[in-house]
């Protein structure tokens, strides 16, 4: 059986000061949040390894969330961020990179207000050493962004790239489309892959698994379980729900999924996507 892989959730200490997103209104997340916290979710469910993604758009929180993978081991890979649009964000990159535990990076591209930033020609030299040092791109977007980073892909074929989120598409007001499509034709492209992740705080509150399948459903027809990886999105999550109930909605949701697929998804394309293309792999669980 293959090892089951958190491939998205975030620690943050609110005193470091660069979530400026996070603010006293999102009151059940407005504190720390450390492994310990989260420790025993992994332990109850299973999961074996995470990928720890940033939270601030600083390379000062990607050295903090490299520091806490660096002691403890159940922490695979950091998807962590840097300044995409700087001069010198090659040697950045590289410098980063140099990091083994490193897996990708990450801009809040969705905090953005160009939409199309992501097609600025002074963030080619980026996208080329993400390639060059066999750096995943986490693309957080909205559906407005999703057109965007299919540009994305084909300006530069040999880069990888996940979609978050599924893209956050508009659940709490049941519309589909043009999500469905943009989506579709995102999929087409063979570089890119899908988090099953952060649904639930895309959706109303009283929200159950049903409002979730036809997005949960369209992505996998689109994409195939190889390319699609399951993330809790902690502490985001508890703005919506907890652990428990997001593991039990995603049982129901992939229950008719065959499972090699299931596998897939709860941890082999993790695995292989963010780990086996840096040389590395998770250890063995106990």
């Amino acid at each position: 059986m293959s090892i089951r892989i958190d491939a998205h959730h975030h620690l943050w200490q609110v005193a470091r000061g660069d979530y400026f997103w996070l603010t006293p209104a999102l009151a059940s997340i407005y504190r720390d949040f450390s492994l310990a916290d989260l420790s025993p979710f992994l332990t109850r469910h299973g999961v074996a390894a995470t990928i720890l993604v940033q939270a601030a758009p600083t390379e000062a929180e990607t050295q903090f969330l490299l520091g806490v993978a660096e002691r403890n081991p159940v922490i695979a890979g950091v998807v962590g961020w840097t300044d995409f649009a700087a001069d010198d964000s090659p040697e950045r990159i590289a410098a980063l990179a140099a990091n083994p535990l490193l897996v990708g990076l990450r801009p809040m591209v969705q905090d953005i207000a160009d939409d199309d930033w992501l097609l600025r020609p002074d963030l080619a030299p980026a996208f080329a050493a993400l390639i060059r040092h066999r750096l995943v791109f986490d693309a957080l977007a909205l559906p407005r962004h999703l057109t965007r980073v299919r540009r994305v892909t084909e300006i530069h074929p040999d880069l990888v790239v996940v979609l978050d989120h599924f893209g956050k598409p508009p659940i709490a007001a049941g519309e589909l489309d043009p999500w469905r499509e943009d989506v579709a034709a995102l999929a087409a492209r063979p570089n890119t892959l899908c988090k099953l992740s952060g649904l639930v705080t895309e959706a109303r509150p009283d929200w159950q698994p049903d409002h979730l399948r036809p997005y949960v459903d369209h992505v996998l027809r689109c994409f195939g379980p190889d390319r699609v990886m399951w993330g809790s999105d902690w502490p985001v999550l508890n703005l919506a729900g907890d652990y428990d109930r997001w593991m039990e909605a995603s049982s129901a949701l992939l229950a008719d999924v065959p499972e090699p697929g299931r596998q897939a998804i709860y941890g082999g394309t993790a695995a292989r996507v963010y780990l086996s293309a840096r040389g590395r792999r998770p250890s063995s669980p106990s």
